[in-house]
C-alpha cells in the first residue's frame, strides 16, 4: 500500500506533547482489570520516559480510549485518534478487538505496537504498520499442551463459548495432542449449565477441563461446581488465557481458584529494570503487578525508543520495527517476521505455565516454561 504522509505537526519541534493513542478495555463486558494493569503499565512509563526529558524535549502524552472489548468501537477510536495526530496506537488487551484495530491502523497508515492480545493473523494479510510484543497463540498454546502431556494428560475436556479466539486456541491444542495420542473433547457452554458440565466430564472420563470461557461469567460458576463435585476430585482444571492471573479471581473464588494453571508471559527472572518497575507498579495497583502491567510499560519503552531515534513521523516509525533493540522489563525486545503471524513479533517474548499455590493463593507457582 502506499504510505500516506504524515499528519500536520508530525515533526514539530516547539515542546508540544508527542501523542500515542492508548487502546484499553476499561468498562464491560471488557476485562476491566486486565484494562487497568495494561493502562497502569503504559502511564508508568510514560512518566518514566518525561523524566528523562521526554522525546528530545518534548513531553509524551497519552490519549486513552475505552474499547470496552468492542471491535466497532476499537476502530472508530482509532479513526479518531488518527485524526488527532497520535504517531502511533498502543495497547489493547483482547484479541478480536486488538484485530479489528490492527486493520483499521493498517488501512489508514497508522503504527500499532500491540501489547497483550496473541491472534496470530491479527491482520488479514501481512503488514509493516503493525508490531506485537505478546506471543502469539500458537506458540503460547502449544506451550501449554506441552505441559498437559507432560503432566500424562491424554483426554481434555475444554468448555468453550463462540469466538475466533477460543476456536484457535481449541485448534491448536487438538493439533498438539493429536499427534501424541490426546483427544479434545468440546463442551458448547451455550447450551450447557455447570452442572452439566460436571455429567459430561464424568461420562466421557476426562482428566482436565480447560475453561475457554469468559470471566467471571461463567468461568467462575464453572469452577465452583467442579470444585464440589465428588465424581471430579482428581480432575484439572486449567485456563490457558489467564483468567487467574488477577486478583478478582482469587477474591471471587478464594481456595477453588488455587491449582489452576494458566499462561504468563514473564521470564524466570525480571531485568534489571523489570524489577525497579514492578516495585513501581506494586505500589500504584496495590497488589502484585500483573505480566499485562510489564506489557504496558514495554510497549512505551519500544515507541518511545523509536520515537527518540526517528522522530515522530508515521512512517519512520513503521519502517523501524526490524531496528529496534530495547532493553525492556522482560528481556531484549527485537521483531522479526515470523511464520504464519502477519505483524511484526517479538520472537523472544518468554512463556510461563503456573498456577496460585493451595497454601498461599497469592503466590504463584512456576510450572512449566517454553
Amino acid at each position: 500500500m502506499n504510505t500516506p504522509p504524515s499528519p500536520p505537526g508530525a515533526e514539530r519541534a516547539d515542546g508540544s506533547p508527542v501523542r500515542i493513542g492508548a487502546l484499553v478495555p476499561l468498562t464491560r463486558p471488557g476485562w476491566v482489570e486486565a484494562g487497568q494493569h495494561l493502562l497502569i503499565g503504559l502511564e508508568s512509563a510514560v512518566r518514566d520516559v518525561n523524566h528523562a526529558d521526554g522525546i528530545a524535549g518534548r513531553p509524551l502524552e497519552l490519549v486513552v480510549r475505552d474499547t470496552a472489548a468492542d471491535p466497532q468501537r476499537a476502530a472508530a477510536a482509532v479513526d479518531e485518534l488518527a485524526g488527532l495526530g497520535v504517531a502511533a496506537l498502543a495497547g489493547e488487551y483482547h484479541s478480536v478487538v486488538a484485530r479489528a484495530a490492527a486493520a483499521r491502523a493498517d488501512a489508514l497508515g497508522l503504527p500499532f505496537l500491540c501489547s497483550s492480545a496473541v491472534l496470530d493473523a491479527l491482520t488479514e494479510q501481512p503488514t509493516q504498520w503493525v508490531a506485537r510484543l505478546c506471543p502469539p497463540q500458537s506458540r503460547g498454546w502449544r506451550t501449554y499442551a506441552d505441559f498437559l502431556l507432560g503432566a500424562g494428560h491424554r483426554r481434555i475436556a475444554v468448555a468453550t463459548q463462540p469466538s475466533v479466539y477460543w476456536a484457535t486456541g481449541t485448534r491448536v491444542l487438538r493439533e498438539c495432542l493429536a499427534s501424541r495420542g490426546g483427544t479434545v473433547i468440546e463442551l458448547d457452554m451455550s447450551a450447557l449449565t455447570p452442572a452439566a458440565v460436571c455429567d459430561e466430564l464424568a461420562d466421557r472420563r476426562a482428566t482436565a477441563l480447560l475453561l475457554l470461557v469468559g470471566h467471571p461469567e461463567p468461568a467462575v460458576p464453572i469452577v465452583q461446581s467442579v470444585r464440589h463435585d465428588q465424581r471430579l476430585a482428581e480432575i484439572l482444571i486449567g485456563a490457558p488465557a489467564g483468567q487467574p492471573e488477577f486478583a478478582e479471581w482469587a477474591r471471587l473464588l478464594g481456595e477453588d481458584g488455587a491449582a489452576i494453571p494458566f499462561l504468563r508471559y514473564l521470564p524466570e527472572r525480571l531485568s534489571p529494570l523489570g524489577v525497579r518497575v514492578g516495585t513501581a507498579l506494586r505500589e500504584r495497583l496495590a497488589q502484585t503487578p500483573s505480566f499485562v502491567a510489564f506489557e504496558g510499560y514495554d510497549t512505551i519503552a519500544v515507541l518511545a525508543d523509536v520515537l527518540r531515534a526517528h522522530g515522530a513521523d508515521r512512517a519512520r516509525t513503521a519502517e523501524s520495527w526490524p531496528r529496534v533493540a530495547v532493553e525492556g522489563t522482560r528481556g531484549q525486545i527485537r521483531f522479526s517476521r515470523t511464520p504464519g503471524v502477519s505483524v511484526w513479533q517479538w520472537a523472544g517474548a518468554p512463556i510461563q505455565v503456573v498456577d496460585r499455590d493451595p497454601a498461599r493463593p497469592d503466590r504463584f507457582r512456576v510450572l512449566h516454561t517454553g
